[in-house]
C-alpha cells in the first residue's frame, strides 16, 4: 500500500503539494505498457455505463503529465457518433476554460503550458452548461470525490459556473496509482461526482 494510500492521522495530514508531487512520481513512473493498457481499459470502463452512453455532449482534455490517456476514449466517442471537446485557455478571462468542438479535421496549437488545443473559433463553443459529460483530469482523488488538479484552478473556477441542480456529470479520469487517503479539502474545491479508473468506477453522489 502507498503511504498516500495509507489512512492519515489529522495532525500528520499530508500537505496539498507533496500529496501532488508524490501521486505525480507515481503515474509518471507507469511503464509505457501500463500505460498503453490502462488508455484501453478505460474505454471498456467508459462504455460499461449506460448512464454516459446515453448522453451526447462529451468534453475531454488531450493528456499530458503522464495523464492517462485519454486519445483511445476519444476516437470510440467519434465512432459512436458522440460530440466532443477540449477545453481552451479562456482569452478574455484568466483562469477560465472554455469548451471547443473537436474532430479529426481540428487543428491544434500549444497554449503557453504548452498542452495542444483548439484554435479559439467562437463558433465551435459550447456553454459548459450544455456539456453533458465533462471529463477532468486530476493529480489525486480520495473517496470522497475530492479532486486535486495542477494546482492553477482552471478547473475548479470553470465548473463552478454551472446551475446548482446541473444534469451535467463531472467524472475525473486517473490512474489506478492517484487515489489517495484523503485530500486536503479548500472552499474553492468543485468536488467529482464519480471518478472512473482503468480498474474501477466510483460514484459518489
Amino acid at each position: 500500500m502507498s503511504l498516500l494510500q495509507q489512512p492519515v492521522q489529522p495532525a500528520l495530514r499530508l500537505s496539498r503539494q507533496a500529496i501532488r508531487q508524490h501521486a505525480r512520481q507515481l503515474r509518471q513512473q507507469l511503464p509505457a505498457a501500463t500505460r498503453a493498457s490502462a488508455a484501453t481499459e478505460l474505454v471498456q470502463q467508459v462504455f460499461d455505463q449506460a448512464e454516459l452512453t446515453s448522453k451526447q455532449h462529451f468534453a475531454l482534455y488531450l493528456a499530458n503529465d503522464a495523464e492517462l490517456n485519454t486519445e483511445p476514449l476519444i476516437k470510440a466517442l467519434w465512432q459512436a457518433g458522440k460530440d466532443v471537446y477540449l477545453p481552451v485557455l479562456h482569452p478574455f478571462c484568466p483562469g477560465y476554460l472554455l469548451f471547443l468542438h473537436y474532430d479529426s479535421t481540428t487543428e491544434l496549437r500549444a497554449n503557453h503550458f504548452g498542452i495542444p488545443e483548439p484554435r479559439l473559433n467562437c463558433a465551435n463553443v459550447i456553454p459548459v452548461a450544455q456539456l453533458d459529460v465533462i471529463f477532468a483530469p486530476l493529480v489525486a482523488f480520495d473517496a470522497a470525490g475530492n479532486r486535486l488538479g495542477m494546482g492553477g484552478g482552471f478547473y475548479d473556477r470553470t465548473l463552478a459556473q454551472l446551475p446548482r441542480h446541473s444534469p451535467c456529470q463531472v467524472i475525473g479520469l486517473a490512474h489506478n496509482c492517484q487515489q489517495v487517503a484523503a485530500v486536503p479539502v479548500e472552499p474553492w474545491d468543485i468536488p467529482l461526482q464519480q471518478v472512473i479508473t482503468p480498474a474501477k468506477y466510483f460514484d459518489f453522489r
